[in-house]
Formats: C-alpha cells, sequence, structure tokens
C-alpha cells in the first residue's frame, strides 16, 4: 500500500509541476538572450490549430465548423454519411468505427481530453463518447491509423478530436460580443433541437456560454408491421431528452499568456417501450416491459495557454489543461413478468469513470545548421477510478428452485467487476526535422506509458453471485516509436510515409468481470491478459489546395494479442478452476489474446471547385481485416463505401447532391451475424441567407430521396433477433435548421 500511495503522490505532484512549470519557464526566459538571430518557422501540417495536438500530422482531417452546418450535422452518423467515409458509428454499442476498429480501440478527445469509453462487459452500459451536441463543436479532427506516440494507450484505429467553441469563433473582428441562435428539426427521430451560445469580451477577458435542449423519438426506419415480438419490424417506439452546457472563461495576460476555466455537463436520457421482447401470452405482456439508457458527462479544467511573442523564449508554445472528468452510462429496464415469478421487476445496471489529470504538450522551433526542428513534447498523466454496480428488484427467492429456478440467471444488487483505480503516466516527444531547402523531413517520434490498474473489494463485488475471490492487480509499460518521412516540393503538394506502433492496454471489465452461477452459464475475465500492440504502415499524398486538390492513403497494420472473447473447452475451464458441466446452458466464455490479426486498406478524397459557382467532391474508404490465426475476416470492418457530391453555390443560395454507395458485408449470414446488401442513396441539401436579414442561414435536406431500403453495416451486421427490415435505416425524411449570428 505504501508503493501505491507514494505513486499517487509522485503523480499529483507531477501533474501540478508540469502545469505550472512550462508557465514561469517560458515567461523567465522570454526576457533573455536578446541578441540570437531570429529563427525559421516550420509549416506544419494543414488544420493543425493547437501546437502539439493530436492532429498535428498528415493522416488527420479535418471537419470545420461550416460544414458541420451546411450538411446539418447533429450525430456522429451524421458525420460518417458523407463528411468523412470510413467513420461511423456503431449505435447499439455506443461506439466510434475508424478503420474496422471500435470501442476501446480508437481514442475520442474532446479539447484533448481523453474520453473514456465505457465497456461494461456483462450488463451492456457501454458507450459514453456520444456524450456531447455538436451545437457545442466549432471543428472535428479525425486522425486515421495506428499512432500512439501522440495519443496514447487506445488509439489503435485512430483518434476522433472534439474542439469545442471559444470565444473567438462568435466574436467576429472590431466587436467585443458575438452570438449565435440555432434550430434544428430532425426527421430521423422527429426531433427538435434549440440552441445558443453568446460571447462577450472585457478588455483581455472574454466569457463564453451555450445551451442546447434535444428531444426526440426512436429513429426510423423502413419496417412496417407494428407487432410484438420476433416478427415485428417497426422499430421500437422511444423518446430521449438531452441537455448541454457549456462555459468558458479565459484571461490573457502580458507576455502571450491565457488561464483559463471550462466546465461543460451534458444529459440524455432515452426510455423505450421494449415491445419485440413482448407478446400478448408471454412473460412480458404489452405495456409492460420498457428500457432506459442514460449517458451523463461533466468536466471542470483548467486551461493554460502560452504563444511566444519573441523568437527568444524557450518554448514557442504550451497548452495544457488539469481536469476533473465523470462519465457514467446506464442501461436498465422495469417491467411486470406474467409467467415466470409473476411480478415486478427492475434493473439499472451502471458503470462510472472518475478521471481527475493532466493533459498537455509544448513546442520549440530552432535549427542546427543546416535542419530546422519542430520539437513537440508532451505529457498525460491521470488518475482513474471506475466502478459497474446492477442495481435491481424482483420477486426471486432463495433456493433458486421451482418456481424460482429462473432466479439464478438473474443475480442484481451486486457488482460484477470489482471497483478499479487506475493510473496512467503518458510522456512523448517527436522532431519534425526539415532538411534545409530540399522540401524533406524527417519525423521521429517515442512515447512511453505507464499504466496500473488496481482492483478493490467492495460490498457489492462481494455479493457477486459468482463468489469471486479479489483478482490481481495489472501493471504494463511500453515504448511506442514512430517514423515519419515527408517531401513537400511546393505549397501544393506533400507526400509522405510512416511506420508507427500502437498500444492499448485492456480495460478493467476485460481483465476482472465476472456473471454467472453454477447451473446456468459464465462469462469471466482474464487478470492474464495482456496489452494490444500494433505496427502501423502508411504512404500517402496530400494534394493542392482548398480549390482543387484531393488526398490519398494505403495503410497497412498488424496487430497483436487482441482481445476477444472465447468459449472454453472443458480442458481450459478446468485449467482456470471450473467445471464446464456445471455451466450446462451457455458453458464459459472468457477474454483471451489472439495471436495476430491484420487489416488493410486504401483512402481516397478529390475536390474541385470551379469559378462559376459548381464544385464536386469524390472520398473513397476501403479496408480489409483478417484474423490471422483462424483466417476468418474481422465482423468491425465494414465494407468499401464511396461519396460522391455535386454542388452549385451563389453568394446567397446553394444547392448539393450527395450520392452515397457502399458494398456489401463479408462473409454469409448466420445466426449472429447479418451480411448487410450494398446500396446506393441520394440526399439533397439546400442553404439560403436572406440579403433582408443579417446573419440569417437556412439550411434543409431531404435524405434518403428515393426511400430507398438499406442497412448501415455499422448498426445491422450483429442483429439477427428479429425480420431484416427491422435494422434498416430510415427511409426519405427532411430535415431543416435556421441559424442566427449576431
Amino acid at each position: 500500500m505504501a508503493v501505491r500511495h507514494s505513486r499517487s503522490v509522485l503523480l499529483a505532484c507531477t501533474a501540478i509541476a508540469s502545469l505550472i512549470a512550462p508557465a514561469v519557464w517560458a515567461q523567465s526566459v522570454e526576457t533573455a538572450a536578446a541578441d540570437v538571430t531570429p529563427l525559421k518557422k516550420i509549416v506544419v501540417s494543414k488544420g493543425a490549430r493547437v501546437p502539439g495536438a493530436v492532429a498535428e500530422t498528415p493522416l488527420a482531417q479535418e471537419t470545420t465548423q461550416e460544414e458541420i452546418e451546411d450538411k446539418q450535422v447533429t450525430s456522429i452518423d451524421d458525420l460518417g454519411r458523407s463528411l468523412q467515409p470510413g467513420v461511423s458509428y456503431n449505435r447499439t454499442t455506443g461506439a466510434v468505427n475508424i478503420r474496422g476498429l471500435e470501442g476501446s480501440r480508437v481514442l475520442t478527445t474532446v479539447d484533448g481530453i481523453p474520453l473514456s469509453y465505457l465497456s461494461d462487459a456483462t450488463r451492456d452500459a457501454d458507450g459514453g463518447v456520444d456524450s456531447f451536441d455538436f451545437s457545442s463543436i466549432s471543428a472535428v479532427d479525425v486522425v486515421r491509423g495506428a499512432d500512439s506516440s501522440r495519443a496514447g494507450s487506445g488509439a489503435l484505429g485512430g483518434v476522433f478530436a472534439l474542439r469545442t467553441l471559444e470565444a473567438d469563433d462568435l466574436i467576429a473582428e472590431g466587436r467585443d460580443w458575438g452570438g449565435v441562435a440555432k434550430f434544428t428539426y430532425d426527421g430521423s427521430d422527429r426531433s427538435y433541437n434549440p440552441a445558443v451560445a453568446v460571447a462577450k469580451r472585457f478588455d483581455n477577458t472574454s466569457v463564453l456560454f451555450q445551451g442546447s435542449y434535444r428531444k426526440g423519438e426512436e429513429r426510423r426506419n423502413k419496417g412496417d408491421i407494428d407487432t410484438y415480438g420476433p416478427t415485428r419490424t417497426e422499430a421500437n417506439p422511444s423518446d430521449y431528452n438531452q441537455h448541454n452546457l457549456l462555459f468558458k472563461l479565459r484571461q490573457k495576460l502580458e507576455g502571450g499568456h491565457t488561464i483559463g476555466v471550462t466546465a461543460e455537463t451534458f444529459r440524455r436520457d432515452r426510455d423505450t417501450d421494449l415491445r419485440t421482447s413482448q407478446s400478448l401470452t408471454g412473460n412480458y405482456r404489452p405495456g409492460n416491459y420498457d428500457g432506459q439508457e442514460d449517458s451523463d458527462r461533466d468536466r471542470v479544467s483548467l486551461d493554460y495557454r502560452y504563444e511566444s511573442e519573441s523568437a527568444d523564449s524557450l518554448l514557442d508554445s504550451v497548452e495544457t489543461s488539469l481536469y476533473w472528468l465523470d462519465q457514467t452510462r446506464l442501461s436498465g429496464y422495469t417491467g411486470y413478468r406474467s409467467t415466470s415469478v409473476i411480478g415486478p421487476i427492475g434493473r439499472a445496471n451502471s458503470y462510472e469513470e472518475k478521471a481527475f489529470g493532466l493533459i498537455g504538450s509544448a513546442s520549440k522551433d530552432f535549427s542546427t545548421g543546416d535542419y530546422s526542428h519542430h520539437l513537440t513534447f508532451g505529457w498525460d498523466l491521470a488518475r482513474v477510478t471506475a466502478e459497474q454496480y446492477s442495481a435491481g428488484y424482483d420477486n426471486c427467492r432463495k433456493p433458486y428452485t421451482g418456481p424460482y429456478t429462473a432466479c439464478n440467471n438473474l443475480h442484481t444488487n451486486q457488482a460484477d467487476t470489482p471497483k478499479v483505480d487506475t493510473g496512467r503516466i503518458g510522456l512523448f516527444i517527436d522532431d519534425e526535422i526539415a532538411i534545409a531547402e530540399t522540401g524533406w523531413s524527417v519525423t521521429p517520434g517515442l512515447r512511453f506509458d505507464w499504466i496500473e490498474h488496481d482492483p478493490k473489494m467492495t460490498d457489492a463485488y462481494d455479493n457477486n453471485a459468482t463468489n469471486p475471490a479479489l483478482p490481481g492487480g495489472f501493471s504494463d509499460t511500453a515504448i511506442s516509436p514512430k517514423l515519419r518521412v515527408a517531401y513537400q516540393p511546393h505549397d501544393g503538394l506533400e507526400l509522405y510515409g510512416q511506420w508507427a506502433m500502437g498500444f492499448r492496454a485492456p480495460t478493467a471489465g476485460e481483465l476482472y468481470a465476472a456473471f454467472g452461477a453454477p447451473g446456468t452459464y459464465l462469462r469471466v475475465g482474464n487478470p492474464a491478459l495482456e496489452s494490444e500492440t500494433s505496427n502501423g504502415f502508411e504512404l500517402g499524398a496530400n494534394i493542392g489546395d482548398d480549390d482543387f486538390g484531393g488526398r490519398v492513403n494505403v495503410f497497412y497494420n498488424r496487430y497483436k494479442n487482441f482481445i476477444d472473447t472465447k468459449a472454453l473447452t472443458a480442458a481450459e475451464a478446468a485449467a482456470n478452476g471450473y467445471v464446464l458441466s456445471q455451466y450446462p446452458q451457455g458453458g464459459i466464455t472468457q477474454n483471451v489474446n489472439l495471436d495476430r490479426a491484420r487489416i488493410f486498406g486504401v483512402e481516397l478524397g478529390a475536390h474541385k471547385r470551379f469559378d462559376n459557382g459548381f464544385s464536386v467532391r469524390a472520398g473513397l474508404a476501403y479496408a480489409n481485416g483478417k484474423d490471422m490465426g483462424t483466417g476468418d475476416f474481422i465482423q468491425s470492418v465494414a465494407p468499401l463505401k464511396g461519396v460522391l457530391s455535386l454542388g452549385y453555390d451563389t453568394e446567397n443560395w446553394g444547392v448539393g447532391l450527395d450520392w452515397i454507395t457502399s458494398a456489401a458485408g463479408r462473409g454469409e449470414s448466420t445466426s449472429t451475424y447479418f451480411k448487410t446488401p450494398g446500396y446506393g442513396i441520394v440526399d439533397l441539401t439546400a442553404w439560403y441567407e436572406p440579403e433582408q436579414i443579417k446573419g440569417m442561414k437556412i439550411n434543409a435536406g431531404v435524405y434518403n430521396v428515393f426511400d430507398k431500403t438499406y442497412y448501415d453495416y455499422a448498426n445491422a451486421r450483429s442483429g439477427r433477433t428479429q425480420p431484416e427490415e427491422y435494422y434498416s435505416e430510415a427511409g426519405r425524411y427532411f430535415k431543416v435548421s435556421i441559424t442566427q449570428r449576431f
């Protein structure tokens, strides 16, 4: 315990020192060495707004606030629909998917702060990375590929980086205040979404308030059978409420320093009439089985930024945040059973993570002979506490025999996973080295990660029906190098190649979860799991400019120790201390490390803007994944997707046409896998800015114009309990938004 306590103290002290030191260090040096010759600045990758940010790489692609507004993006689904092919969102698991990997293998950040993918290994309280409203977002950066050198643990598939609004996004030049009010109606779920943001500047002080509310129903599909049970094809009736609040205070100080406070809170509550699990004569009768899904996130951060005003300063830029973050997912239900253990029943399965940490980076440009350097180093320090719990009630009575036999499958008021305290330290450094005036640059990078999971016995875990002993702790370190070579003969062309290693430590649920009982089945974690690692190879090019250009990227990634679930044989169960025959309903499944896997593919993009107002844009994403041990394809890897967009814009109005197409899923349909058919759909959008009302913009769209029945692979691939149409996407629907800027 003394060792763990000392680590916690060291982590806290390091965090405080790292927050304060760059400011003092940079300021104290700024007045020294006044006779030093100013150094040549290195041009960094387009789209990298924040020095040292994860998105400062040619593999990043930015979606701007204007694009979000024009395409009426209100969800991650919308973002991947046409703007970011190759990015998808699994609404069942609440996971972002990039290059065929999802969940905890894709890192999501908000203003650089990592959000955890809350993975409840036993009760499906998963997700949490979608706990934001797009009305509070100024831009989205998508980094594709395994590169842990900047991002850290979890970035095997890529990084989904969100940037929230700043006062400067609202206040126009020459003014000291600004604001925006917006109202959106979305026909796909009959939701309405009012949002407002306002910012004010007082000399060197600025303040921002943003708030939004959204209320809607279930997402429509193309099913038309409104029955109960396994024949139903219409979506289950549902309604939800969503709230988002953001506050920012910024104070500019002399010498290029800015300090600030950020606070945000998000709530979404959804209630669903689970008609697919009801029947006229079954256990759950019509109106007696309702589901609940809640997602909460709270964050407070102390923010510091530094931009050098002199070439003589020790550091050119610093950005860091000391933060507190609380994320919670809840999945539950209430109902009344009519045949099995007759009476009311309810469950509230929750998974919560609380984090206190420090994230940041600093950069410096300097020269050594003919070599110009852009040196960046960063830190990611955090202490995280994770707790899982199932609260519930029913009419169960012990012993679980006779009419109470089913109770042996319905354990509640227990924790399936112990309370876990996690310590995390990540440090990285890389140096973009430009070679004289040749256009060539080399960027070596290195990251160190240390992570430790420390499980704690609690009364809730002691109540677990499996009678588990407290599992041992987990600790691992990783060194993740990278090397990128780039050639930029002129501003309109950048060629690059990169090798980078990735790293992901197992989650608490993967290590320690346990649910089940003799006579039924058993689902258990594996404290002996090893961390997943990857080697990623990239070749690509960024071509042209905003008027005419494109991008191409070819990638090949190899993964080792992939974590997956496996049904144990009798011998494997015995080696773990279990008797397989005691679990006749579903056997024993456990998380294990797979030997090797690989994913390769290509991503293409091109755009052209003509002088007469016409424009064309195209994008394509293809990936192929395989478990190299079994030869099976990796089901999370989506089929080829392409987008072709045509537009015409004048000064006050414009129209756009998107053709979105996807190939069929791989493999063959089974009882647990749906090989989705290929599709092609058309979206029609338009915008108008009336001259009579300054600052107003009206966006409208008809989506799936021809009302086609199609299936999104990310959401439909694992659905087979209902007829196919139940898993279909929305038919023709309308979306309209009115924005007023002040």
